[in-house]
């Protein structure tokens, strides 16, 4: 999978595990591997992206003796999901045009 198509897309994958609840780190990798392969050096970068944009907010909570950053989903997340659940449509809509193409061309 392109690089970039893969980047955007672990994002949202990202986001979409905390929409059902929130979590730290290790879980979220844990939780999105069965989806696509990430590792916890990849995925901080984008929690601190998303945090950047708004899009996470984070919280600390002792965890048997440790102190551990929890990711909380926020509304302009939420709203984040939905563009981009509404945005997907047009790339099937693509999808099927490129296919409808490259099988059009081997005929």
């Amino acid at each position: 999978m392109n690089s970039q198509l893969k980047k955007g897309l672990i994002e949202y994958c990202v986001l979409a595990a905390l929409a059902h609840q929130d979590s730290y780190g290790y879980e979220i990798v844990k939780q999105i591997n069965h989806q696509i392969e990430i590792t916890e050096s990849t995925l901080y970068p984008i929690l601190k992206r998303l945090e950047t944009s708004k899009r996470v907010t984070t919280y600390s909570k002792i965890h048997n003796g440790r102190l551990r950053k929890y990711y909380q989903l926020t509304d302009e997340g939420q709203n984040s999901i939905q563009q981009f659940l509404n945005d997907w449509k047009q790339v099937e809509a693509i999808h099927q045009y490129i296919k409808g193409s490259v099988k059009n061309a081997a005929s």
